[in-house]
């Protein structure tokens, strides 16, 4: 999958725990809500049903019992994470719109063709990012539309996504929407956009062999 030449352009945030100007956690208004975000909920049953594409994902590829428990145990978050995700998608996309920033499908199209050429194969990407990044095969473009949206939202900020001025459009679109996470998942973080206790990229750095120069 490595090339000599490649273009990593996505931040690989380790999103630290604990930081002041949290908001409300979720409680006995919302339920069923896993995240309340504006006027969109997320219900345990949505977050479970991701949780269980993945699980069956990994146990299609990891077929011997021990190895597999071996694999939950290592993704013992994985529901959080998964929660993390879905909320801070929601965030982003609305980033991306206050900015008048959008993805087609053919530039996603295009970064997957990209990405399987590098991986060797379709079958090969959609295990790199299943076992690095819990993503399941069906929810792979949706990931790099996220991945698009970030990238092209640095880009219009003239910044990039490790820089405070891409995080602090994150923590005004989290603001704006108003994020309410039930407990058993955390508290969200206004000014990171990140549930506090995550400990895992949100935004993975990819290669994007569609945007690689010719050696």
């Amino acid at each position: 999958m490595h090339r000599r030449r490649r273009t990593a352009f996505l931040l690989t945030a380790a999103i630290a725990a604990a930081a002041p100007l949290l908001t409300a956690c979720g409680n006995d208004a919302h339920p069923g809500a896993a995240a309340v975000v504006g006027d969109q909920r997320i219900t345990v049953a949505q977050l479970e049903s991701r949780v269980d594409e993945v699980r069956e994902a990994q146990r299609a590829t990891v077929p011997d019992e021990a190895q597999y428990e071996q694999v939950v145990a290592r993704t013992g978050s994985l529901a959080r994470d998964t929660l993390h995700g879905m909320v801070l998608d929601r965030v982003l996309h609305r980033a991306a719109q206050d900015a008048g920033v959008s993805v087609t499908r053919k530039e996603v199209q295009q970064m997957r063709t990209g990405l399987e050429q590098q991986a060797g194969g379709a079958e090969e990407l959609q295990t790199v990012w299943l076992q690095q990044y819990g993503v399941a095969p069906e929810r792979l473009d949706e990931n790099l539309r996220l991945q698009l949206e970030a990238q092209k939202l640095a880009e219009h900020l003239g910044t990039d996504t490790g820089r405070p001025a891409f995080w602090k459009a994150l923590s005004e679109a989290s603001e704006q929407l108003g994020v309410d996470l039930n407990p058993r998942y955390g508290a969200w973080d206004v000014q990171k956009s990140s549930r506090v206790d995550a400990r895992t990229p949100w935004v993975r750095e990819v290669t994007a062999a569609g945007t690689q120069q010719t050696a």
